[in-house]
């Protein structure tokens, strides 16, 4: 059973940081960071591959040069490292086991996504709410 547990969350001010963490089971593989503000789609923001092969969001709400997705694989856990926050930024972000084998890992960086369409390709933690503030 894939369980996964995310953490880190909270508010900053504009230009801030925060590290978010994901405790990982039961799952081994493409793993990513989505986010969803309030009446917007899902959207991916990074991913990372088993080898350490990393992508981010660059278009329409870019995270890249900003954001830093990582693994610990002694522990089981996946961070995102968020620096040089904005208010555009203010969503609930969500870790994400991406088992679905029709598209390369780094595919799931970018794009936007619906219920139900979202169980089809990955499996979800709850999310942590992230508020920017101006």
């Amino acid at each position: 059973q894939v369980r996964l547990v995310e953490s880190g969350g909270g508010s900053v001010q504009s230009g801030g940081s925060l590290t978010l963490s994901c405790a990982v089971s039961g799952y081994s593989g493409c793993m990513g960071w989505f986010r969803q503000a309030t009446g917007k789609e899902r959207e991916g923001v990074a991913t990372i591959d088993s080898d350490g092969s990393t992508a981010y969001r660059d278009f329409r709400g870019s995270v890249k040069g900003r954001f830093t997705i990582s693994q610990d694989n002694a522990k089981s856990l996946i961070y995102l490292q968020m620096n040089n926050l904005k208010p555009e930024d203010t969503a609930v972000y969500y870790c994400a086991a991406l088992f679905s084998r029709s598209r390369e890992c780094a595919y799931w960086s970018g794009g936007f996504y619906n219920s139900p369409d979202l169980e089809r390709f990955a499996y979800w933690g709850q999310g942590t709410q992230v508020t920017v503030s101006s």
